[in-house]
């Protein structure tokens, strides 16, 4: 990124001389040449004919020449973005494999000690999960050239068979709705979102949702059967749900997570009604 950023700021310097000094110097230069030698040959009809023919020219070049720089400068950015997206995912999901496994180890050692070995076998039962919940993590993101849906559809059919936890999902947004990086904040929700049902929710089915709400619009529903969200537990102010929540706000989506009417939970995320609407 702070290599774009140069380059972005040498490219500015150059458009502004450019800016500054060729039209000055072109059409000048006409003007120069036409009345010092040019009026005995050429009318001043004409020579107003050419300097705009000249004029016309020169913008459409010069325009031409600048919007095509723009253009790779954005396209640029957009990719250096992406790339930076990705990297800090990694890293998210180095912390969550290292603080995982951490507290797994330390309570594999506990039982060890202790000579429990039922609790020991959990511990490292534990820790494979979540080394293998990271593998899928990482062959998820947008690294991989497939679409977001099918890579989703991947990560949902190897979560089900990890966790015996059965999924129901209905994708129906095009490819190409999301940039590399709302990729990877939209994937974070929805990992996260798996994560804790996996750990908290005791759930057996569970179901998302990702499709289009008007013209611009979309909406995203998690649900599980489980048992629901303990008010008593602090929820609100976990590490996780506070990602999700910040994920949520740069996505420019509204976030919501409830427990439902007929049990188990709800997760929805909308775009295009009081975020970043069309």
């Amino acid at each position: 990124m702070a290599s774009a950023k140069v380059v972005i700021t040498l490219t500015y310097r150059k458009l502004f001389l450019v800016v500054v000094l060729l039209p000055p110097l072109i059409i000048g230069g006409f003007e120069f040449i036409r009345h010092d030698f040019l009026l005995a040959y050429m009318s001043m009809e004409t020579g107003n004919l050419y300097i705009t023919l000249i004029a016309f020219l020169l913008s459409f070049l010069f325009a031409s020449w600048v919007f095509g720089m723009i253009k790779r400068m954005n396209a640029r950015l957009v990719e250096e973005q992406a790339r930076l997206a990705v990297y800090q995912e990694r890293e998210r999901l180095a912390r969550e494999l290292h603080d995982g496994i951490a507290q797994s180890l330390f309570f594999l050692n506990v039982k060890l000690r202790q000579g429990q070995l039922e609790e020991a076998r959990a511990a490292v039962s534990e820790i494979d999960r979540h080394v293998r919940q990271a593998i899928f993590n990482l062959r998820a993101l947008p690294e991989e050239g497939h679409s977001f849906t099918a890579r989703l559809e991947k990560w949902l059919a190897q979560w089900s068979a990890l966790t015996g936890v059965e999924v129901e999902h209905q994708l129906d947004l095009p490819d190409g709705r999301f940039t590399p990086a709302e990729q990877v904040q939209l994937f974070g929700i929805v990992q996260e979102a798996f994560a804790n049902i996996r750990k908290h929710a005791q759930a057996r089915h569970a179901r998302i949702v990702l499709q289009q709400e008007g013209k611009q619009g979309w909406r995203l529903a998690i649900t599980d059967d489980g048992k629901g969200l303990d008010p008593q537990a602090g929820w609100e102010n976990k590490y996780g749900m506070m990602m999700m929540r910040e994920r949520a706000q740069q996505l420019g989506a509204d976030f919501a997570l409830r427990t439902r009417e007929t049990g188990g939970t709800e997760l929805l995320l909308v775009f295009g009604k009081g975020g970043k609407s069309a």
